[in-house]
């Protein structure tokens, strides 16, 4: 069931979380192909907790200002 309107459930943040270790894991690892050639010891692990906070704390943003049919700053009907 989706969260109503400037409420969120409990699944919000499970959800959120999973989003956000995802989408961290995700950029993560292309970071580290991409800049550092796959050097593991040369991560920077505060950016990586900066995007899994960033991230988690987006999806509950949209998640409270969405009604549960979907729409945008709208109240429920």
């Amino acid at each position: 069931m989706n969260s109503k309107f400037l409420n969120l459930n409990l699944s919000d943040f499970g959800k959120g979380l999973i989003l956000a270790v995802l989408t961290a894991a995700i950029g993560f690892v292309y970071a580290l192909i991409k800049d550092k050639g796959f050097d593991i010891s040369s991560a920077d692990l505060n950016d990586l907790l900066k995007i899994v906070i960033t991230a988690f704390l987006g999806y509950l943003s949209k998640n409270l200002l969405t009604n549960s049919e979907g729409e945008v700053f709208r109240g429920e009907k």
